[in-house]
């Protein structure tokens, strides 16, 4: 018997005594993202001894999403579970059968904070959003105005949107090359189905918080911060409503296009890391081939990745996005 199959899943529920919003709030949906991990536990130790008392609605806590990776210390147990999140009749791996319990969880609920970290060597924290509102068949969303006015209360000054939209012209760009059909489409479409993306699905809205690189010590404390402003905006606790972040101190960005690794040979000319600034026309990499490859508009480049394989994503490119929080 394999050590996964001995693995189970937990989750804890608060609920108080007069109506309000069903809140779930996660950690570990990385295994070696922990930072939300010891929050929740923080919050839910308050909790327990009195010091904090949900008072609206319910409060569910998933300190370790990931039990396997989390156990293993890594970023995947199987593999990457914020990717292709569905629940499937015939589960493969141990992220499946993660999604087989996690996906009807979410859906018992109206509210997800999702916490991670990032790997890169520095960063300052960031808040992924979700689309305006929409009814087209990529990511149809109601919720925008509820979402946002989350997101600025969560204590970060960095948004980022578009993730959806940018993955899925990668996709159609790829499928395009390969001649693959409309049903290979929506299924490599599916892959970019995350935590929040699955949520939002359901009909209700959804926020993935970096609070910083993997060790820094204060990304606990960031994600602590934006758990108790969640609850306290959401008025499921008593406690002062946390203020908006004003919009002249918001630093907005929406994700534009990825560019893909072509061949094993592509590398980048220097060491990138997410929201490194640059120019139009900068040269971000050369092909294998020898081709430079340029930014072609000045923004951020965001998710480098310089052990992509060929035809996987490489890296995004954002502009500012100063419409956010304004719609």
């Amino acid at each position: 018997m394999s050590a996964a199959s001995q693995l189970h899943f937990k989750s804890f529920n608060y609920t108080g005594q007069a109506p309000g919003p069903r809140v779930i709030v996660m950690g570990a949906t990385h295994g070696n993202e922990t930072c939300g991990t010891e929050a929740i536990r923080r919050v839910m130790a308050q909790i327990d001894d009195g010091q904090l008392a949900i008072q609206r609605g319910s409060v569910t806590f998933v300190p370790i999403v990931n039990p396997l990776a989390y156990a293993q210390g890594t970023r995947s147990g199987d593999r990457n579970l914020n990717r292709d999140l569905f629940p499937k009749a015939n589960p493969q791996d141990f992220e499946d059968r993660v999604a087989n319990w996690l996906c009807p969880l979410l859906a018992q609920h109206d509210v997800l904070l999702d916490l991670h970290s990032f790997n890169a060597a520095h960063g300052e924290p960031f808040v992924m959003v979700g689309p305006p509102d929409n009814d087209g068949p990529l990511e149809p969303f109601s919720h925008m105005a509820q979402e946002r006015a989350l997101a600025r209360r969560l204590g970060v000054r960095r948004f980022v949107t578009g993730w959806m939209a940018a993955y899925g012209g990668g996709v159609q760009r790829r499928t395009r090359n390969s001649g693959a059909g409309a049903a290979e489409l929506e299924t490599v479409l599916r892959y970019g189905v995350g935590t929040t993306e699955y949520m939002r699905s359901t009909g209700g809205y959804a926020l993935t918080l970096e609070c910083g690189q993997h060790r820094d010590p204060q990304a606990p404390e960031v994600a602590y911060r934006a758990i108790i402003n969640t609850l306290a905006f959401l008025k499921v606790v008593d406690a002062p409503e946390p203020q908006p972040l004003p919009f002249e101190e918001m630093e907005a960005l929406q994700m534009v296009v990825v560019h893909d690794k072509l061949d094993a040979g592509d590398r980048f000319t220097r060491e990138w890391a997410s929201f490194d600034a640059v120019s139009e026309g900068e040269q971000i990499g050369v092909r294998a081939d020898g081709t430079p490859v340029t930014a072609e508009f000045s923004g951020r480049i965001l998710f480098p990745d310089t052990n992509a394989g060929p035809n996987q994503e490489w890296y995004y490119m954002t502009r500012p996005n100063p419409q956010f929080g304004r719609e």
